[in-house]
C-alpha cells in the first residue's frame, strides 16, 4: 500500500472527519463568542469600571505613563497586561460552559435513546422443581 493511498484511509475515517468539522465550527464559534465577550459583555464592565476601555488596563513595567493605550505602551517597552487576560479568560469561562452544556445535553439524549434494561423473567416453574429435584438426587 503506498503512502498516499494509506493517507487517504486514515483521513476517510469518520472520526477524522468529524474532528475537522468540529475544530471548523469550534474556531468560528469561538470568534463569536470572542465578539459577545468583547462588545457586549465588557463595554458594561468597563463603564463599571471608570469608563475605560478594559482590555487596555495594564501595570507598566519599563516606566511608561499610565495614560498611553496598551499598545502605546507595549511599544514603550514591557507591560503587564492584566485587563486583556482576563478578557480572554472571561472568553474561556464562556466558551467552556457553553461546551459544557452542550456535553450535557447530548448525554441526556443519549440516556433518553437507550432502550431501558429488560427486567429478569422469573424463572419457569417447570425449571425450579427439576432444580429441586436434581438437589434432593444429590443427596
Amino acid at each position: 500500500m503506498t503512502m498516499m493511498s494509506e493517507f487517504r484511509q486514515f483521513a476517510m475515517k469518520g472520526n477524522v472527519v468529524d474532528l475537522a468539522v468540529g475544530v471548523i465550527i469550534g474556531g468560528a464559534f469561538g470568534k463569536i463568542v470572542d465578539s459577545l465577550v468583547q462588545d457586549i459583555i465588557m463595554p458594561p464592565i468597563g463603564r463599571l469600571f471608570g469608563g475605560l476601555d478594559f482590555a487596555n488596563y495594564y501595570l507598566p513595567l519599563n516606566n511608561q505613563a499610565m495614560n498611553l493605550t496598551l499598545v502605546e505602551a507595549k511599544k514603550a517597552g514591557a507591560v503587564l497586561a492584566y485587563g486583556n487576560f482576563l478578557t480572554i479568560l472571561l472568553n474561556f469561562i464562556i466558551l467552556a460552559f457553553i461546551i459544557f452544556q452542550m456535553i450535557r445535553l447530548m448525554n441526556k439524549l443519549r440516556r433518553a435513546e437507550e432502550p431501558p434494561a429488560v427486567a429478569a423473567s422469573p424463572t419457569p416453574e417447570d425449571v425450579l422443581l427439576l432444580r429441586e429435584i436434581r438437589d434432593s438426587l444429590k443427596k
